[in-house]
């Protein structure tokens, strides 16, 4: 598994293709602060619902601190899929480089 900082993923949004993005928080952590362009898609509910990815694409994903992406991108490596974990996760992201964006 690949791993990408909140920087990594500033930079490669600025010059290449737009990801796929896939957040694995919880719907209420969803709603409170999110990536733009994200697809919700909490942990408990991937390994029924991960037929409706694309695995022809390469995934970023995300959560609160690093944790559950960490868990869901080991389990989408075992299943095809090529994946980029971002450290740190979208409370990182927030702090470096969407201060904007609500903490929690």
């Amino acid at each position: 598994m690949r791993h990408w900082t909140p920087a990594e993923l500033a930079e490669h949004l600025k010059t290449s293709e737009p990801l796929q993005i896939l957040d694995v928080r919880e719907e209420w952590e969803y709603d409170i602060a999110h990536l733009e362009g994200s697809t919700l898609l909490p942990l408990g509910q991937l390994a029924g619902k991960m037929a409706q990815l694309d695995s022809s694409r390469e995934w970023l994903v995300v959560c609160h601190h690093g944790i559950r992406s960490a868990h869901a991108c080991y389990y989408l490596e075992r299943n095809g899929f090529q994946v980029v974990n971002l450290t740190g996760g979208i409370d990182r992201w927030a702090k470096e480089v969407d201060r904007d964006m609500l903490l929690y």
